[in-house]
């Protein structure tokens, strides 16, 4: 679902970055307000997640590959507005040091994912959450429901935008200038991918962290929603303090990262120019708007989340998901320590110290 660059055309990264600029002022905004110094730490693990849930590449049927997001779990957890800007700082990493989506379709991509699949998921979860105790199990489902919807309504906005860029922008001759991909092509290629495969593991992923958070550490489900009510059935004690769950189970994630290069193939529409099936979507040449764009950023890191030589892909898996977690904390707790530095102080106030319930 990352679009690299060249697959959109230029006009059309700057509508979709241009309506992301709002919603990253008021995410920023909203969550500058509501996320407390002690919440910070759990924004930037949230950020951390989705940063290596997207490394889990899943084979498809196609001979393709996709893979979960967790857009909507952080949403369960702090609201889609603190998910915006998780997964929005997770997809700047990995389009500036490791190659994965371009750096000219960050918006779009942005938009997709941080946008879309946030606010979509979490308005699924909470239509179907409505006069719901905090413990009941109908709660972890509705929650992975809204995450395999919020993924493929993603998808789909994603296909859509890839679809449309032949029939708006072509050669005299008719020729595709950007992605050559039509909407008969796109849309189920990529709702095959997302509604039968990668939907489920988002279902599961999000399903059952809520689970498990219902068992163990119900006060993180409390953050996003405090008045809701809880059952009088005795609620497990959490056995780790702090972090510590959250820490061990990221560490658990790196060490299964290498598990992503086991999926044969690459994402639809994700594709180099140089392996495009060109014969069959009957072009002779790579499109000139795509082989201009493509290369526009060739200053990853770790291209591929691997070293440029290719050797040693289970050490460059590693290293990239390390470097990735390190630079997502960097990014997270400066940011909330320029908002600080630039926020006048306020007086608290009871509960100032919670993240308020979003608005749906």
């Amino acid at each position: 679902m990352h679009i690299p660059d060249g697959y959109l055309s230029p006009q059309t990264e700057a509508v979709l970055g241009a309506a992301m600029v709002p919603v990253w002022y008021t995410a920023t905004k909203r969550v500058g307000k509501t996320v407390k110094s002690k919440e910070v730490p759990l924004l930037a693990i949230c950020s951390a997640f989705a940063f290596l849930v997207m490394m889990f590449n899943v084979p498809i049927p196609d001979g393709t590959t996709a893979h979960a997001v967790g857009g909507v779990l952080i949403a369960v957890l702090l609201g889609p507005w603190a998910a915006t800007i998780a997964i929005s700082i997770a997809l700047a990493v990995q389009a500036l040091f490791f190659g994965d989506g371009g750096v000219l379709a960050f918006g779009a991509n942005c938009f997709n994912m941080a946008f879309v699949m946030p606010f979509v998921g979490y308005g699924v979860y909470y239509v179907l959450t409505r006069n719901m105790s905090l413990t009941t199990p109908k709660r972890a489902f509705s929650a992975g429901i809204g995450g395999y919807i919020g993924l493929n309504a993603a998808a789909l906005c994603a296909s859509i935008e890839l679809g449309l860029q032949p029939t708006l922008f072509h050669t005299a001759a008719g020729v595709p200038l950007y992605s050559p991909y039509h909407l008969a092509q796109s849309v189920p290629a990529m709702m095959l991918a997302h509604s039968t495969v990668a939907g489920f593991v988002e279902f599961a992923i999000t399903t059952g962290v809520i689970a498990y958070l219902q068992r163990a550490n119900l006060q993180l489900l409390q953050i996003n929603a405090p008045n809701v009510p809880v059952t009088d059935e005795e609620i497990q004690r959490r056995r780790l303090p702090g972090w510590g769950w959250a820490l061990i189970g990221i560490g658990v994630m790196i060490a299964l990262t290498p598990l992503g290069l086991l999926a044969p193939g690459g994402a639809f529409g994700e594709d180099s120019p140089k392996d495009l099936p060109l014969s069959q979507l009957g072009l002779r040449a790579v499109p000139e708007g795509l082989n201009r764009f493509s290369s526009f950023w060739s200053h990853a890191v770790l291209g591929g989340y691997g070293f440029h030589s290719g050797d040693h892909p289970v050490i460059g898996y590693y290293l990239s998901a390390i470097v990735g977690i390190v630079i997502i904390a960097a990014v997270i707790f400066g940011i909330f320590a320029l908002v600080k530095a630039f926020t006048p102080s306020r007086g608290k106030s009871e509960g100032a110290d919670k993240i308020e319930p979003a608005a749906t």
